[in-house]
């Protein structure tokens, strides 16, 4: 596809970052979308343009509905309609029981994992639909194997919100299939990245690791690597499919 756009959601840090990177490297005009950390956003950029492509930042909430199509709008000026888009912007609080869960937090948690990636995928098929008079496009959405394995005593909420992240991958992918659209998810397990520290254990992953058949964590890359492979024309009979990056979880 020529003219290749992509937005990336949350592509400051972690998987989102290296999903940009190597959109960049495929041919992907890129734009990423951040919170509050424009220092790392405009790291992400600078690496890639320093690389020879194109990329911006936009900062843009997935939880404002307001943000979602100022960032779509932006991309519109700068390069075009988009032509894939990467539900990558995810969040979860501190690890806590169910029993002690408040409605805010999980209110914040949905909002931001589900809500959101909804109101991105609506703005992207009204650029992306043949039947609006697009060429075409592609989704991937980022689940998680938290959706198969629940977050029991740590993130029950979180799980909650991928679990509905595979039901809406299945759900619009066979809305949208015959406008020329398609939408997949990567479902991520133990991954090396800062969102254990958010939720208040930078050490996770060594702790689980055991766990995992393969023994170890799994990279960033390894994750936005099976992203590429679902946006790219090689994929071009998936949708409403999972790959499962988690060493065998």
């Amino acid at each position: 596809m020529q003219g290749k756009v992509i937005i990336v959601t949350g592509g400051s840090r972690g998987i989102g970052a290296a999903v940009a990177r190597a959109a960049a490297r495929h041919g992907y005009a890129v734009c990423i979308s951040y919170v509050s950390n424009s220092e790392a956003a405009d790291g992400v950029v600078r690496d890639i343009e320093q690389a020879g492509g194109r990329a911006i930042a936009v900062r843009a909430d997935v939880a404002v509905e307001a943000d979602i199509n100022y960032l779509f709008e932006t991309v519109d000026r700068e390069y075009g309609p988009v032509t894939a888009l990467v539900n990558n912007a995810g969040i979860l609080e501190q690890q806590q029981r169910v029993e002690v869960m408040t409605a805010e937090r999980i209110n914040r948690v949905l909002l931001t994992n589900v809500t959101g990636s909804f109101l991105c995928a609506r703005e992207a098929i009204k650029r992306m639909s043949i039947r609006h008079g697009g060429r075409g496009g592609a989704i991937v959405n980022l689940s998680s194997m938290a959706a198969k394995l629940g977050g029991s005593n740590e993130y029950v909420d979180y799980a909650a919100s991928k679990g509905a992240i595979d039901a809406f991958t299945i759900g619009l992918a066979r809305e949208v299939a015959a406008e020329g659209i398609r939408v997949n998810a990567v479902r991520p397990g133990l991954i090396h990245t800062d969102i254990h520290a958010s939720g208040g254990e930078p050490g996770r992953v060594e702790r689980l690791k055991s766990g995992v058949p393969m023994q170890r964590g799994g990279t960033a890359q390894e994750v936005a690597n099976a992203v590429l492979w679902l946006l790219s024309d090689e994929a071009s009979y998936a949708t409403g499919s999972f790959i499962d990056v988690s060493g065998g979880r």
